[in-house]
């Protein structure tokens, strides 16, 4: 079963609507779709330069990378997470007033098995499949 890129396709259709040049522009999508810490200071000044021209995309690709930090929380303590938390829940109700609306959704229905994957080292199949997912899309 091929897997889609949900995050790309998403990327892809707002900036179809906000500049229908940009998504013909591979090297910006891609740009777009890497971990802020893979960018090179050269490459992350490209992508900063054109996102200052659209903060809808500017906004999309912060809230991206808030995400995956997010994704990326492992063996919290109790109390780390319970300040985490907050922010985390700050962030799906952004993404759920945005374009991001499907992302938010699952994200919630998920909201258990993600804060497992917060708390413990070892995590069952089903989180460790959605944690590859939510990393990758």
């Amino acid at each position: 079963m091929k897997r889609k890129r949900y995050t790309a396709e998403q990327i892809i259709s707002i900036l179809k609507q906000h500049n229908p040049e940009g998504r013909k522009n591979r090297g910006l999508i891609s740009l777009m779709r890497r971990h802020q810490w893979h960018l090179s200071d050269e490459q992350h000044a490209n992508l900063m330069t054109y996102l200052a021209d659209y903060p809808v995309l500017q906004a999309l690709y912060a809230a991206k990378q808030e995400l995956v930090r997010f994704m990326l929380l492992k063996m919290l303590s109790a109390r780390r997470a319970k300040r985490k938390l907050p922010a985390y829940m700050a962030l799906l109700e952004q993404l759920g007033d945005g374009p991001l609306r499907a992302l938010a959704k699952t994200l919630t229905s998920w909201m258990e098995a993600i804060l497992a994957m917060w708390r413990f080292s070892k995590s069952n199949g089903i989180t460790e499949g959605f944690h590859n997912k939510a990393l990758h899309h």
